[in-house]
This record gives C-alpha cells, sequence and structure tokens, in this order.
C-alpha cells in the first residue's frame, strides 16, 4: 500500500473533537495533515454528512479514523472514494442494516449502559459515575471534571443510525483495541475487528486511550497511514 498523508479524526458520544487534542501534535510531528470533525450529535444522518463535508474539502486520499460511536458514522462516511483506509478506536463497527445502538445491545457485560440517562427531549447524557468510574477511568482526575462538564450529549435516534453500505468490506480497516475498556467490552472489540478482517493491535486502556495513551493511539494511525 502506498503512504496516505491526510488524517480525519472523528469523535464520538459525549465527546467532541478536543477529544484529540493530545493526539494531533503527535501526528503533525510525523508529517501528516490532520483534520478533526466535529459531529453535532442531533442525527446520524447529520453526523455522516458532516464527516463528509471534511472528505470532501481534503486534497487527496485519506485515513478517516472514528473512536466510539464514529465506527458507525464512518463505516457510512467511509464510502466516500477519497478514503483509502478506515482506523478503529475502541469503535463500534456495524455492517449494513446495523447501527452502533443495535450492536451496543447484543453486548452480554457493558456496564456503562446503566449510567447512560435521556432527557425529555431523547437526548442521552453519562452519569458522573459513568465518565468518571466507566468511560474515563484512566485518565487524571482533572481530565474526568472536563470530561463531565463538557460532554455532548448525543440524540438517542442517532445511535439507531443504520448503515446502508459497510466501508471496511471495500477497504483495509484498523482496529485499537482497549484492554481495559468499560463501555465497549474488549471481547466484543475483538469480535468485530474479527468480522472486518482488520489489523488489530492492543493497548492497555480504558474507552479514551486518546487521553490516556495518546502515543500510542498517534503510532497505530500512522502506521495505518503508512
Amino acid at each position: 500500500m502506498t503512504a496516505i498523508s491526510n488524517v480525519i479524526l472523528v469523535h464520538g458520544a459525549w465527546a467532541d473533537g478536543s477529544s484529540w487534542s493530545k493526539v494531533i501534535p503527535l501526528l503533525v510531528e510525523k508529517e501528516l495533515s490532520v483534520t478533526t470533525v466535529q459531529l453535532p450529535l442531533t442525527t446520524f444522518e447529520a453526523d455522516v454528512a458532516a464527516v463528509r463535508r471534511a472528505i470532501a474539502l481534503t486534497d487527496g486520499d485519506v485515513v478517516l479514523v472514528g473512536h466510539s460511536y464514529a465506527g458507525a458514522v464512518i463505516g457510512e462516511a467511509g464510502n466516500a472514494p477519497k478514503v483509502a483506509r478506515l482506523v478503529y478506536i475502541d469503535a463500534f463497527a456495524p455492517d449494513a442494516g446495523e447501527s452502533a445502538g443495535s450492536l451496543f445491545a447484543q453486548f452480554e457485560a457493558a456496564p456503562l449502559g446503566a449510567e447512560i440517562k435521556p432527557d425529555a427531549e431523547g437526548f442521552l447524557k453519562l452519569t458522573r459515575t459513568g465518565i468518571f468510574d466507566l468511560f474515563a477511568q484512566d485518565v487524571d482526575e482533572t481530565e474526568k471534571a472536563v470530561l463531565d462538564a463538557a460532554q455532548g450529549p448525543i440524540n438517542g435516534a442517532a445511535l439507531g443510525g443504520v448503515l446502508t453500505q459497510a466501508a471496511w468490506k471495500s477497504r483495509p480497516a484498523f482496529y485499537l483495541v482497549g484492554t481495559q475498556d468499560r463501555a465497549i467490552p474488549p471481547a466484543e472489540q475483538e469480535k468485530m475487528a474479527a468480522r472486518m478482517g482488520a489489523t488489530v493491535a492492543h493497548v492497555e486502556s480504558g474507552h479514551v486511550p486518546m487521553l490516556s495513551h495518546p502515543a500510542a493511539v498517534a503510532d497505530f494511525i500512522a502506521q495505518a497511514a503508512a
């Protein structure tokens, strides 16, 4: 495979583009051109459209990276011709006809589920316990507090967004498994990665390795780009 210089990073639910703040400088040091998408988290279609706009503005082939819920988003948006490779970081990897939510419902042990709380308009937010003990248990206390205060609620319907065509069926896929993840169980990550035939690596991390192990995440993305 030829080297690719463009990387597009897509954050998951209960987050925003700043979740990549530690990874971006490391990728730039590796002479990669980086774009971070800000998802509206209002509908699956709106999130896919945001990623497609970023792809359209990029000059040349793209390595498209998704964390958590964004694995579903890049699985749909990644069908754009410029997307050459897909990278999943502790992410859902639905097939056509599946969604992040339908996969999550099948997981046997996903303790984060009990800490997801809806508001009157159907937007979902994590409890403080969910952030501190399950979502980001291996980052420092200050970072946990920031994540809790700044989390981006996601419309529950977005998690039900169904893929029409899974981009990983026609492109090389790479999957980084967080072995201490309490949101998407590592065993489920392994199953999704195996189904994709992905190149797999592991990091001893919770659900947000971009914050707890940014060098490992940056190195894995650079590997996919190279």
